[in-house]
């Protein structure tokens, strides 16, 4: 069994765009205790579209989460979730002649020292140990590609003209999505998640990011990091949306009760 305790949290900020498109929730599974979801999805589409995709990536999460039992895989789970919300968000807009789509991001921890995560798009998930970087999903996107042939630098990435090209959503009418998976064992007390839209990892250095979960609680850093992407954004940010998971310490055991001198029985 695990010898951490689990604190959680969410943050998330319209930014300056019209309508939230983003969604985030934190789940238990009721068949199996110890085991936790976080999970993200950034919608695309305009026009509520965007937010009913990444609202049908929720429910989906939920939906599958809740029917999960320890003997169960979990990164069949998450192939299942995305399998299925990518299924229902195509079918949704076709009916309505809409173009919704969106990112996919989760991780479930498990009691047994486990996180495993799975992402589509650029919605990322950060690993950090202790105050330190220790990695991060590489984004499902045109630029990430460029990045990667040497054409041009993570930095010149945020800024290229064709950020906003994915190559993996959920959604698409011509290309089903694809996953790809991570996953790290013997966790301990010190090791953190941060789970974001790019709204908010835009804005901030693997530095940044890893001191500000580090140095706080997940409620502490969600402002402490809403604030400083408001401020960077310059009146131009995107839908801000992100989830914290600490491990830390487990508190202390108070002993609550006196003994007391049995008295001789009649």
């Amino acid at each position: 069994m695990s010898q951490y305790k689990i604190e959680a949290g969410t943050g998330q900020h319209i930014g300056d765009r019209k309508e939230q498109q983003d969604r985030v929730a934190l789940f238990a599974a009721p068949h199996a205790p110890g085991f936790m979801m976080a999970v993200i999805a950034d919608g695309m589409g305009g026009k509520s579209g965007g937010a009913l995709a990444a609202e049908q990536v929720v429910r989906t999460a939920k939906l599958l989460f809740d029917d999960f039992y320890p003997t169960s895989d979990v990164k069949k789970l998450l192939e299942h979730i995305v399998d299925e919300a990518h299924t229902v968000i195509k079918l949704s807009g076709a009916s309505t002649e809409k173009e919704p789509h969106s990112t996919f991001v989760a991780l479930v921890i498990t009691p047994n020292k486990e996180a495993i995560w799975a992402w589509a798009g650029d919605s990322r998930l950060y690993r950090f140990s202790g105050p330190n970087f220790a990695e991060r999903t590489k984004d499902h996107s045109y630029v990430e590609r460029l990045v990667d042939e040497g054409k041009i630098t993570a930095e010149e990435a945020k800024t290229h003209r064709m950020s906003n090209i994915l190559i993996n959503v959920l959604g698409s009418s011509t290309t089903p999505p694809y996953i790809t998976y991570g996953e790290r064992s013997e966790l301990r007390i010190g090791d953190s998640f941060l789970l974001c839209t790019d709204g908010l990892w835009h804005y901030f250095t693997d530095a940044e990011l890893s001191a500000a979960v580090a140095a706080n609680t997940p409620r502490q850093a969600s402002e402490l990091l809403i604030r400083k992407a408001r401020e960077r954004a310059e009146a131009h940010g995107d839908n801000c949306t992100f989830a914290i998971v600490k491990l830390v310490e487990p508190p202390k055991e108070v002993k609550n009760y006196v003994a007391q001198k049995m008295r001789r029985a009649v």
